[in-house]
């Protein structure tokens, strides 16, 4: 049987599991998403990836500021849905909101919740060194990721694995997971267990001012920096060309054999000392250039062995 679906999403992350839901049959008659923002070099408004994607699809797009007055809640329930779903929208929702579908709103979450509630769950896993991560569809209340978990899947996290790759796989992932649910709900069955009171970890918001690399960490917490961080906000260091000194991403790496004083270069191979061991530079970018593999970078950037990296 086929829901009434409100759908309440933002970045890429969500647009897999809008477009499932739609091939799926259910009745998409409202997305929410987060109002046009001013981006690129004209900074020129852009809507949403989700915007632009139900768009396409022909369905309305609301993007209201916030959802705590009666206007908002008033014209949510008039929608008449069997059920939200809501995929990192990025609005706090009302108890109004929560209450007003049917089958009340189902969140897709990307960790293994009560691990990694919050903004950024995929980029920590990484940065913390988890092995392991996935997906959860779970019954939204009014706290901070803590409703109950309805479905799960789980997938290891690769050890060079970037957070970019992680999220083009969850994401994924989780569209498959969601569709699940909505089936289960369609037919009265969508069970859900309250999450464990152990092991409760935050996933802040990364900040720009985590990103540069500190060479004097273990070889080990510098890599998962590193990959934690790519491709957005992207770690970086200071690289020097000639008499002048330059930020440089460094987009992927991989531990290496090595020691030396922290930020050495080691060999022609970009592999650098960090407190405890070393990682080999794999892909870099320099300010307005284009991401490039160590090779050819090194083509173009005299970073003899023995230079230290800021």
């Amino acid at each position: 049987m086929s829901l009434r679906v409100v759908f309440m999403g933002t970045p890429e992350f969500s647009v897999p599991t809008l477009v499932e839901i739609i091939g799926q049959g259910h009745e998409v008659v409202a997305v929410y998403s987060q109002p046009p923002r001013p981006a690129g070099r004209g900074m020129a408004e852009r809507k949403s990836p989700v915007h632009e994607t139900a768009e396409r699809f022909g369905i309305p797009v609301f993007t209201p500021k916030s959802l705590k007055g009666a206007d908002e809640q008033e014209a949510f329930a008039s929608l008449d849905a069997d059920v939200a779903v809501v995929v990192a929208y990025g609005l706090i929702l009302p108890q109004a909101i929560l209450d007003a579908p049917r089958e009340g709103c189902l969140n897709l979450h990307a960790s293994l919740l009560p691990r990694w509630r919050g903004a950024a769950p995929i980029h920590r896993a990484i940065m913390a060194g988890d092995a392991e991560t996935g997906v959860m569809v779970m019954r939204m209340e009014a706290g901070l990721d803590t409703g109950p978990v309805a479905m799960a899947e789980k997938l290891a996290i690769a050890p060079d694995i970037t957070t970019g790759d992680l999220h083009d796989k969850l994401a994924r992932l989780g569209a498959d997971l969601m569709v699940r649910a909505l089936a289960a709900a369609s037919r009265g069955g969508l069970d859900a267990v309250p999450q464990a009171e152990e092991g409760v970890t935050y996933a802040a918001k990364i900040d720009k001012a985590e990103a540069r690399i500190d060479w004097s960490k273990p070889a080990a917490e510098v890599h998962n920096h590193i990959r934690g961080l790519s491709p957005f906000p992207g770690s970086w260091c200071e690289m020097t060309f000639g008499d002048k000194v330059e930020r440089v991403k460094v987009l992927r790496s991989t531990l290496a054999a090595g020691s030396g004083a922290p930020g050495t270069v080691l060999n022609d191979q970009l592999v650098i000392a960090c407190g405890d061991g070393a990682v080999r530079l794999v892909e870099v970018q320099r300010a307005g250039g284009k991401p490039l593999g160590a090779v050819e970078f090194l083509r173009g950037a005299a970073i003899a062995p023995g230079a230290v990296l800021g």
